[in-house]
């Protein structure tokens, strides 16, 4: 690989992937004078030619492209969840992934694909990555602990190597042959708050003295949809009772501010004129400094995602909630379950904050729950020290920079394969 630059196909399709795709795209671009030197000495006595360029061409959002992607679909429009709920974006994938696949068999090969969550999409493009000769980098390991278990074969199949982000993900991996490590959260070095709550909230607008709740309804269109207006219709109900409450939604990266803006401007219209109580509530839209906002809530309710541990590694009291198109939820319900849907319980190994599913997902469930977090300091302190060990659950600090090593390392594998 010696006098051209390193490709890599990336390809992440939903807030998380992005963020994620490009600080490794960052690390690896900034690590690659020392590739696989990183963390704890060279990965190998060989590594890569120094100097080379490397090259990123895949899918992704905002954060990607702003790293230098060269784009060939948006994770914006891609990031949908459910099996229905797919089929509203299935021209823009099909696009996408034909896209990507021609890039596997053209002259431009990539010398790594690197592969962010998004299962669906991403492990039909391995399939694809093994049969032309491309090695396959796994980071963010599909749920096949809830979800369609039996897809750990078909891992086995296409991936070289799986990097996991929850411990208890190893021992699946290991039990197929597929090769793992367990590289820690991105979250961990992620989410800090460098505000306090005064500095957070005054220049939106929001009195620190006064409560807050944090609106989080998912990075996806298809959830924004589906949760803010149950979420705003559980905040009017609050606001009758606590006059002095004030609420804030966090603006994921991949969703337009606008959309965001266009609901609760419909919602508002709906709840006036249906004679609602507090139908005018007023909303604060967080784009900058989401996490410093967020830790200065006294309490959430959150979409189940990644947004939940951002949460509770902030320490903020929470309600998670989910809700999607009632055959989809069928359909689900049709596959083994696991007894949460929160990834701070799943990492707690028990309930430490409350989840609304589907039915149980209603304004007055979640008013409900919330009130409870507001009126009783003994509840939201109790949530705050469970949350508090979701953190040693979730490994140590630098998932990035090992992730950024490996990419490296079957890079530098593979170019020696083929001097070999």
């Amino acid at each position: 690989m010696s006098g051209r630059s390193v490709r890599v196909l990336i390809v992440a399709g939903e807030a998380s992937g992005d963020l994620y795709g490009s600080l490794v795209m960052r690390a690896m671009a900034g690590s690659q004078d020392h590739a696989g030197a990183l963390i704890g000495g060279p990965v190998g006595d060989e590594a890569p030619v120094p100097h080379q360029r490397v090259r990123f061409t895949g899918i992704g959002g905002p954060a990607m492209r702003a790293a230098g992607l060269r784009p060939l679909g948006d994770a914006g429009t891609m990031g949908v969840t459910g099996f229905l709920e797919v089929l509203g974006s299935a021209r823009a994938i099909w696009r996408a992934y034909r896209e990507a696949r021609d890039l596997l068999s053209s002259v431009d090969r990539p010398d790594l694909v690197l592969l962010i969550d998004y299962p669906d999409f991403n492990l039909r493009l391995a399939k694809k990555a093994r049969g032309a000769g491309a090695p396959v980098l796994y980071f963010v390991s599909p749920q096949v602990w809830a979800w369609r278990k039996g897809r750990v074969r078909q891992i086995a199949a296409v991936v070289n190597r799986m990097l996991v982000i929850l411990p208890f993900e190893v021992e699946i991996y290991k039990r197929a042959g597929v090769p793992v490590e367990f590289v820690g959260h991105p979250l961990l070095d992620l989410v800090q708050k460098a505000a306090t709550p005064g500095q957070a909230l005054r220049p939106l607008g929001l009195d620190p003295k006064r409560p807050t709740i944090a609106l989080l309804p998912g990075s996806r269109r298809n959830e924004l949809r589906a949760h803010l207006g149950i979420m705003l219709g559980a905040a009017r109900r609050l606001r009758g009772e606590f006059r002095d409450l004030q609420f804030l939604v966090p603006v994921a990266p991949t969703l337009d501010a606008g959309g965001v803006e266009e609901i609760l401007r419909e919602e508002r219209t709906r709840a006036i004129a249906a004679g609602a109580a507090n139908g005018d509530l007023e909303c604060v839209l967080v784009r900058e400094g989401r996490y410093d906002a967020l830790a200065a809530c006294h309490a959430a309710v959150v979409a189940s995602g990644t947004a939940t541990l951002e949460a509770a590694l902030l320490g903020v009291p929470m309600v998670i909630i989910y809700r999607m198109n009632p055959l989809t939820f069928a359909l689900a319900r049709m596959i083994p379950d696991v007894p949460h849907i929160g990834m701070p319980n799943l990492i707690a190994g028990g309930r430490i904050v409350p989840e609304l599913v589907q039915g149980e997902c209603t304004p007055e469930r979640i008013a409900l729950e919330l009130r409870r977090i507001l009126i009783d300091p003994g509840t939201a302190e109790t949530m705050r020290r469970a949350l508090s060990g979701v953190r040693s659950g979730l490994g140590r600090s630098g998932a990035i920079d090992r992730v950024a090593a490996a990419a490296w390392d079957m890079i530098g594998a593979c170019g020696r394969k083929h001097v070999a």
